[in-house]
């Protein structure tokens, strides 16, 4: 695992609709990795092994994530925002912020008091934040609205191999993508291996249409992550008992290929790996439910990491579960054939 580089995407602004700066480092990561690389004009970053073979195996991770806009600015200077993507707006106030602009990254103060932390019915249009501006005019020569805004965190290491970050949801599937690729390709895939880095899946879903329209995989995996049940996580009744440190999950779901999901545990039997499993009723909320509807239909499987405390700035996951999943996924594409049966009868 190359934990500096895993490291240096977590680190990266990528709010939905501003992906190109950490698309420009997978696509740069990944030159000597694949066979062909290459970026299209919605900023998705596709690796390629074996370009030339009939078969083809989609791997994606979005490179987005949740976020604010500057939506306006106050005649004192302070930045007005608007949501991008499922952000939870209470816990904004009182935090350091990080804003995107046209010459760089300017910082800023999310303003909060007594009253401000009592409304338990806060919206993102409540929200202001203070760049030290005198006024409209003096705020306006640093930003403009659209520009994007993300929590001023840090990546850091806790114990027992666990990690905490911003936005891990969904950056360490789109490096996880890649790392399994080019594994992949060291271990001899035979079929046609296509990892993409995916722009805009908290919000439009463009970016997998974009790029399972354009490649036309025989069968998609999306890599995203999951909520879990532990340590103040959802309820288990809900998708299943699903913790951190406990390997990759496996979903359960109507529109998930069982062929692909037996093939998925197959594979991590050999490596005497754990997988976990998760059950979900209605759509994935991932990549996976807009690749699939491409072309004349794509059969997908989702692979997730555990995650705690989704779309917060102190998202919890595991380096185990992460390296799990990279091993998962090269032996499944070492594993695929291009006369696979993936018929149910």
């Amino acid at each position: 695992m190359n934990k500096e580089f895993l490291f240096d995407l977590l680190s990266t602004g990528s709010v939905s609709g501003n992906e190109t700066e950490l698309e420009k480092k997978i696509y740069d990561y990944m030159q000597d990795k694949a066979d062909q690389v290459t970026v299209d004009e919605l900023g998705n970053v596709t690796a390629v092994v074996n370009p030339t073979a009939t078969f083809k195996v989609l791997l994606a991770g979005h490179a987005d994530e949740i976020g604010l806009m500057v939506s306006a600015v106050g005649n004192d200077g302070t930045l007005m925002v608007t949501e991008i993507g499922g952000i939870y707006p209470t816990t904004y106030p009182g935090h350091k912020v990080r804003i995107y602009t046209k010459n760089g990254i300017l910082y800023g103060a999310v303003a909060n008091s007594r009253d401000i932390s009592k409304n338990k019915e806060l919206e993102a249009s409540d929200l202001r934040i203070d760049i030290g501006a005198k006024d409209k005019e003096d705020a306006l020569k640093y930003v403009e609205l659209g520009d994007t805004v993300t929590f001023d965190t840090d990546v850091r290491e806790l114990l027992n191999d666990c990690i905490t970050g911003r936005a891990m949801d969904d950056r360490i599937g789109a490096y996880i993508v890649m790392e399994a690729l080019a594994e992949a390709r060291k271990r001899g895939a035979t079929v046609g291996c296509y990892s993409v880095s995916t722009t805009g899946e908290e919000t439009t879903g463009n970016g997998a249409y974009f790029s399972a329209s354009r490649i036309k995989p025989n069968i998609a995996i999306a890599v995203d992550v999951t909520y879990t049940s532990d340590n103040c996580g959802i309820s288990e009744a809900l998708t299943g008992d699903v913790s951190v440190g406990k390997g990759p999950v496996l979903c359960n779901n109507p529109s998930i290929h069982k062929k692909l999901n037996v093939c998925l545990r197959d594979c991590a039997k050999k490596l005497n790996m754990a997988v976990q499993t998760e059950a979900a009723s209605g759509r994935t909320g991932t990549d996976g439910d807009t690749m699939h509807r491409t072309g004349i239909g794509v059969p997908f499987a989702l692979v997730s990491i555990p995650l705690r405390y989704m779309h917060n700035p102190d998202e919890v996951g595991s380096l185990k579960d992460i390296q799990d999943c990279i091993d998962l996924l090269a032996e499944f594409l070492v594993t695929c054939t291009a006369d696979m049966d993936l018929k149910p009868f």
